[in-house]
C-alpha cells in the first residue's frame, strides 16, 4: 500500500535512516576487513592480481544484474504491486531470476574458459611481464566467477523487498559481504595466501544472499517455472534495462581500461586506484545510496500515481540532503586523506609507500564525491520514472570522455613527472561532474524545476560552512602534521565537523534543521 504524499516523503526520510545505519554498520566491517586485508598483503604482487581479477566477476553481475536490474525490476515490480496485481508481479519476479540464471552460468562458464587471454589481452597486458603475477590473476579469477551468479540473484531478491519498503535486511547485505572476506583472510589465508581471500569472496556472496532469504519468504510469493518472454512486465524490464545497460557497460569498459592502464605503470598502481575509489565510496553509500535506496520505490509510486508534485518535492528534499553532506565529505577527504590512511591501512605489508600511493589517488577520487552523490539520486530519480535512456545517455557520453580522460590526463601526470595513476583518478572525476551537470539540466527540463533556488541557496550556507571547516582542518594538520595519525584524523574530523555544523546554524540552514528533526523530506511549507 502506497502512502498519501506528505507520509510518502516522511516515509522516504524513516527509510534513507534505516538505510544509513545499516550501510554504516556495512562500512565498519568493510573498514576492518580492509585493514586485514592490508595488513596481509599491502599493495604487492598479490594484491595487484586480486584487484585485477575481480574485476571480471563484479563486471559480469553489473551487466546481467546489479544497478541495471534494480533500475528496470524496482519500478515495474512496483507498479504491479501498486495496482494490487500481486499474482503478476511474483510472476515477474520468477521469470527474472530464471533469465539471471541462466544468462549468468553461462557467461561465467565463458569467462573461465577463457580466463589466460582475457587477462592476458583485454584485461591486465602489463602482467605479462611478470608471468607470477599472470599466471595468479587467471586462477583467482576463476574462482571467483560464482560469486556473480550469487551477487545477481541476491540483487533481484533485494530489489523485491525494496519494493515491499522492507530496506534495513537488504541494507546489511555489504556488511555479509564483508564478513565473507574477513573470514578468507583470517582463517583460510594464512594456509591458503591470496587464494584464501578470493574464497572469502565466495562466501561472502553466498552470506550475500542468504540473510535476505527468511525475509522473502515472509512476502509469501510464489516461485514460477517460467522465462515469462511473453509476458508484458518482463518485456518492460527488458525494454526499461536495454539503454541502462548500455551505461552499465560504458561504465565497467571505463573501469577495464583503467586496470589495463594500471597495470602498465608503476607497481601497486591497480591496488592504488582501486583502495581509494573504495575509499571514495564510503561517504558515498552512506550519504547518497542510502537516501536513492530509500527513495526509488517512494517516487516511483508517485510517479505511478501521477503525483508528479510530489515527486518534485522528494527529489528536491533529497538532492538537499546529499549536497548538505557530501560537500564537507568531500573536502574532509581531500584535507586529511594521508592520516586516514595512515590510521586505517598503515601497518604490516602496507607500509608508508602504499600510504602515498593510495592517498595520491584519493586526492583526485575525493574531487568527485559530490558528482557520484548527486547523480545516484538523479539517476534513481530518472528510473522511477520508466526513463532509462536519459540518464544512460548521459552516462554514456561521460563515461566515454571518462576513457579518454584515463589516457589524457595519466599521459599529462607522466609527462610532469606525477604518478600517473592519480590521472585515472582524476579523470573519473571531471567526467562525472560534466554527467552531474547534464543530468541536473535534463532533469529540471523534465519536471519544470526541481526547486533550484532553494538548492542554489542551500549549498551557498554549505560553501560558507566548507570554507571555514578548511582553515580549521588546514590549521590542525600544520600544527600536528601527520602523525599521528590517530591524532590529526580524528581531530581533524571532530574539529571540522563542529565548525561546519556551527556555522549552518549561525546561518539557520533549513536542512539542517530538517535533518536534525527528521523531517528532511517533508514536503516544502509543510514544515
Amino acid at each position: 500500500m502506497i502512502p498519501s504524499p506528505l507520509p510518502a516523503n516522511r516515509q522516504i526520510a524513516r527509510a534513507a535512516g534505516t538505510v544509513m545505519v545499516a550501510f554504516a554498520l556495512s562500512n565498519l566491517t568493510g573498514l576492518l576487513r580492509q585493514i586485514l586485508v592490508a595488513r596481509a598483503f599491502g599493495t604487492g604482487l598479490e594484491m595487484e592480481a586480486f584487484n585485477a581479477a575481480n574485476r571480471v566477476s563484479e563486471t559480469l553481475f553489473n551487466l546481467v544484474a546489479g544497478g541495471a536490474l534494480a533500475s528496470a525490476f524496482i519500478p515495474t515490480f512496483t507498479g504491479l504491486l501498486t495496482q494490487h496485481d500481486r499474482q503478476a508481479a511474483w510472476k515477474l519476479a520468477s521469470a527474472i531470476f530464471n533469465l539471471i540464471l541462466i544468462v549468468l552460468a553461462v557467461s561465467s562458464g565463458l569467462a573461465a574458459l577463457f580466463a589466460p587471454q582475457i587477462v592476458r589481452y583485454i584485461l591486465a597486458p602489463g602482467f605479462a611481464a611478470d608471468p607470477l603475477k599472470e599466471t595468479l590473476t587467471v586462477d583467482l579469477l576463476v574462482i571467483m566467477l560464482p560469486s556473480a551468479i550469487l551477487f545477481s540473484i541476491s540483487g533481484l531478491v533485494m530489489g523485491i523487498l525494496n519494493s515491499h519498503q522492507v530496506f534495513f535486511i537488504p541494507a546489511l547485505t555489504p556488511s555479509m559481504y564483508q564478513l565473507g572476506m574477513i573470514l578468507g583472510v583470517t582463517i583460510l589465508s594464512p594456509r591458503m595466501g591470496i587464494y584464501g581471500l578470493a574464497w572469502g569472496v565466495v562466501i561472502g556472496a553466498a552470506l550475500h544472499l542468504v540473510l535476505q532469504l527468511p525475509v522473502l519468504y515472509r512476502q509469501r510469493g510464489n516461485y514460477h517455472p517460467t522465462l515469462g518472454l511473453e509476458m508484458p512486465a518482463v518485456r518492460e524490464v527488458g525494454r526499461l534495462m536495454a539503454p541502462r545497460l548500455l551505461g552499465v557497460a560504458v561504465v565497467q569498459l571505463n573501469f577495464w581500461v583503467n586496470t589495463r592502464l594500471a597495470s602498465q605503470q608503476p607497481a601497486g598502481s591497480v591496488t592504488g586506484i582501486v583502495v581509494a575509489f573504495t575509499l571514495m565510496l564510503m561517504p558515498e553509500a552512506a550519504i547518497a545510496q542510502s537516501i536513492a535506496i530509500a527513495a526509488l520505490p517512494t517516487l516511483s509510486a508517485q510517479y505511478a500515481l501521477g503525483k508528479l508534485n510530489d515527486l518534485r518535492s522528494s527529489l528536491a528534499s533529497s538532492l538537499r540532503g546529499v549536497l548538505l553532506l557530501s560537500l564537507p565529505a568531500s573536502l574532509g577527504l581531500i584535507l586529511l586523506r594521508k592520516p586516514i590512511i595512515a590510521l586505517l591501512y598503515q601497518r604490516g605489508e602496507f607500509d608508508a609507500y602504499s600510504t602515498e600511493l593510495v592517498a595520491w589517488a584519493l586526492l583526485w577520487y575525493a574531487a568527485g564525491l559530490v558528482g557520484h552523490s548527486v547523480v545516484e539520486i538523479l539517476g534513481r530519480a530518472f528510473y522511477a520514472m520508466h526513463d532509462t535512456r536519459t540518464p544512460v545517455i548521459v552516462g554514456a557520453a561521460a563515461m566515454s570522455l571518462n576513457v579518454l580522460f584515463s589516457v589524457l590526463f595519466s599521459n599529462i601526470f607522466r609527462r610532469w613527472g606525477w604518478a600517473p595513476h592519480g590521472g585515472l583518478a582524476l579523470a573519473n572525476s571531471v567526467a562525472t561532474g560534466l554527467e552531474m551537470i547534464g543530468l541536473v539540466y535534463l532533469m529540471g527540463r523534465k519536471l519544470a524545476g526541481i526547486e533550484g533556488g532553494r538548492i542554489l541557496g542551500g549549498i551557498g550556507h554549505s560553501a560558507l560552512g566548507c570554507l571555514a571547516m578548511a582553515g580549521v582542518v588546514w590549521g590542525w594538520t600544520l600544527r600536528f602534521g601527520y602523525q599521528p595519525a590517530w591524532l590529526v584524523a580524528g581531530g581533524g574530523i571532530l574539529s571540522g565537523a563542529v565548525v561546519y555544523t556551527a556555522i549552518l546554524m549561525v546561518l539557520k540552514t533549513p536542512e539542517l534543521r530538517s535533518l536534525i528533526s527528521g523531517e528532511l523530506f517533508r514536503k516544502k511549507g509543510s514544515a
